[in-house]
């Protein structure tokens, strides 16, 4: 596999920020999106490979990963042959009788997978324990409070606090939670992957939420109050008079919690849709004739 230095890609340092590395990517992604380069294909190869060193650098466990092995970092497959060939290496691999020197078998798993060794007249190299995936699946309501589930992985099970204001597609690390580590090595971890279906009349963006409120013509005009839903409650509204359509209302600390900030709230954004009557009487006709003529 050949060498792809991500961080030439997005053209950073190695010892760039996730705020630098957030940075690079937005103005490159915005330089070289398709829409922007209809019909050029090496834009499109460059968006890709932006996207691809993002991915990578913008996940602090993929970055630390990549920056330990480089091109091999994605090497769940060699670690497992790894297994196999250490456990024939138990078994009475020699130098001798492989055509192997102990050094050569030393470098090739050490360049693979930064093991160390721990005897002078053997290999033994630590491995990390294989990392684990799992994904979850939650109701939007069911992340506004912090709340506890048992996860069975495996034959194993973890019992897991899922804090207030998880947003979908965000991934936790639970530390050792993986596969057992070999010859004495770290176990691996286990990323839970969150899938979040929102089933309500609100719209969410990081912590806030947006709603929108059909206001009658009449409370829209001479003002009124109204009682509105918000994700945990009610509450009271002051129409103002002549409110314009499409006005938009805050209210405080009445939107989403905070991740892993105790008694921190978004905002609820509120937008009035005014509604027209219809199928009006004849009354209502004549009156809006005279409003008309005032007018």
């Amino acid at each position: 596999m050949v060498f792809i230095d991500y961080y030439q890609i997005l053209g950073i340092k190695k010892s760039a920020t996730d705020k630098e590395i957030k940075k690079a990517y937005r103005k490159l992604a915005r330089k070289y999106h398709p829409d922007l380069n209809p019909n050029n294909k090496e834009a499109e190869k460059k968006f890709k490979e932006i996207n691809e060193a993002n991915e990578v650098l913008s996940n602090a466990e993929n970055r630390k990963k990549y920056d330990k092995y480089g091109k091999d970092w994605k090497h769940s497959e060699e670690f497992e042959k790894s297994q196999q060939q250490q456990q024939s290496q138990r078994q009475g691999y020699s130098s001798r009788n492989q055509g192997y020197s102990e050094q050569d078998f030393s470098n090739y798993f050490s360049s693979m997978f930064g093991g160390e060794r721990t005897s002078s007249n053997q290999s033994h190299i630590k491995f990390k324990g294989q990392d684990f995936n799992a994904e979850l699946h939650l109701n939007l309501k069911d992340v506004f409070e912090t709340q506890k589930q048992v996860l069975t992985i495996g034959n194993s099970k973890i019992r897991l606090t899922i804090p207030a204001g998880v947003e979908n597609g965000q991934v936790i690390k639970i530390k050792s939670k993986g596969g057992k580590g070999i010859n004495g090595g770290p176990n691996g971890d286990l990323y839970i992957k969150f899938s979040i279906k929102n089933h309500t009349q609100f719209k969410r963006e990081g912590n806030n939420l947006y709603s929108t409120i059909d206001l009658d013509l009449y409370t829209a005009i001479l003002g009124g109050e109204m009682t509105i839903d918000t994700f945990n409650g009610k509450v009271k509204l002051k129409i103002v008079p002549e409110t314009p359509n499409g006005t938009k209302v805050k209210l405080k600390g009445k939107g989403f919690p905070v991740y892993k900030k105790d008694n921190q709230f978004g905002d609820l954004i509120i937008t009035y849709l005014i509604k027209i009557p219809t199928k009006l009487g004849d009354k209502e006709r004549e009156l809006f004739a005279e409003l008309k003529k005032i007018r």
